[in-house]
């Protein structure tokens, strides 16, 4: 069957060997954009995995103001930011627009108006320049990234699972090749990151120039020590139990409760307890998925070495060293490695979209200029576009 066929494929050619078999005979360099939540960026990567600029420009004023994303604030912010960005990243890769091979940008997921700018500016300038054009999926782009970052011999094997949890989205999926993902569980409701950068604003937390959710997580490290008999414990729900399948608005809606009821007045040693029970409740569900996934994969025959995990909730530290734990106690006699991109590209950047569409460049498949925004795009729909560019 195709798809066992997908379980076994392996990213067995470089992109420097792909770009002299599709009669390249320099590394491609490409102009990449994104702008599809709160982060306008632009970046050049090359074929050769090299990131020439990586510009993000964040809108961390805006987030504290508004108490997280506001879609027509951020679509303003991204219209003033786009150019400058674009600026930017050709002047620290010491290029010009002429001397890209190609343009790529975030087609979607994201918020519409948001996609809108990334995806203007790149068909604009494409057309205007003659370049060839790609439109990326986000998340494809989040789960491939570490085959721009990791080590050479390092490099996932597929089939690998992949979690992404960002402010946007909570997924579970197994890999079979660059474009094939089958989702193994969603959120039924709000995503990881919208909830730890709601329970943020619900305990006040200082942004103090960081992400509401890096916030959170800065203010659980802050204080006595974890165990500390005077910093109280929160009973929080795990929803879901035994089903694939993830759900956060139980976990904020508790501290909204709680607060509630002590109508917000609350010590800064309480706040502190609420804030980590959170935390703990947040990544607890995570890996409760991970082992629901890593036990279904299994059952089919399924053998899966490595997990990928990406997206802004990435670069949270107790998340990391909670799913490593997790992770030797599910497979104790078989090390199942977990790879992290360096945790400025966890977050949105454009280096990944770059990277994401490096393929598509060297095949030859490219987008038309008149290609829209798609601001929901499951990533199941990637299978099957273009068996050349799997590598297989």
């Amino acid at each position: 069957m195709r798809y066992v066929t997908l379980l076994r494929t392996r990213l067995a050619i470089s992109p420097i060997t792909r770009s002299l078999h599709h009669g390249y005979s320099r590394r491609l360099t490409v102009l990449a954009l994104e702008s599809s939540a709160d982060d306008t960026c632009a970046a050049v990567v090359t074929s050769d995995r090299k990131i020439l600029s990586n510009v993000v420009i964040n809108q961390q004023a805006f987030l504290e103001e508004y108490g997280g994303i506001h879609p027509f604030v951020a679509l303003h912010a991204h219209q003033r930011n786009m150019p400058g960005a674009v600026q930017r990243a050709l002047r620290e890769a010491n290029i010009t627009i002429g001397e890209v091979d190609g343009i790529a940008f975030t087609r979607g997921p994201g918020i519409p108006g948001c996609l809108s700018v990334c995806g203007n500016a790149a068909r604009t300038l494409a057309a205007a320049v003659n370049k060839p054009l790609v439109g990326v999926h986000h998340m494809q782009a989040h789960a491939l990234t570490p085959f721009l970052t990791s080590p050479a011999d390092a490099l996932p094997t597929f089939p690998f699972l992949t979690l992404l949890v960002s402010g946007g989205h909570t997924l579970l999926l197994l890999a079979t090749s660059p474009t094939a993902f089958r989702i193994l569980a969603t959120s039924l409701d709000e995503s990881i990151g919208n909830a730890f950068d709601k329970v943020a604003k619900l305990l006040q937390i200082p942004y103090s120039g960081r992400a509401p959710g890096a916030a959170l997580e800065r203010f659980c490290t802050s204080g006595p020590a974890v165990g500390d008999e005077d910093i109280p414990e929160i009973h929080m729900p795990r929803p879901m139990r035994g089903r694939l399948a993830f759900s956060y608005t139980g976990l904020h809606s508790t501290v909204e409760r709680f607060l509630d009821a002590r109508r917000g007045e609350i010590d800064e040693r309480t706040k502190l307890g609420v804030a980590r029970s959170f935390q703990k409740a947040a990544v607890g569900q995570l890996e409760d998925k991970l082992v629901l996934g890593m036990r279904e994969c299994a059952q089919k025959g399924i053998r899966v070495r490595h997990l990928v995990v990406s997206g802004g909730v990435a670069s949270n530290s107790f998340l990391r060293e909670r799913l490593r734990a997790c992770l030797d106690t599910e497979s104790p006699d078989e090390r199942v490695e977990l790879v992290f991109p360096p945790p400025h590209l966890c977050t949105d950047n454009a280096a990944m979209i770059g990277w994401a569409a490096m393929d598509r460049f060297l095949a030859g498949d490219t987008d038309p200029y008149s290609i829209e925004s798609r601001p929901k795009w499951s990533l199941e729909e990637l299978e099957g576009q273009g068996e050349l560019r799997q590598g297989a």
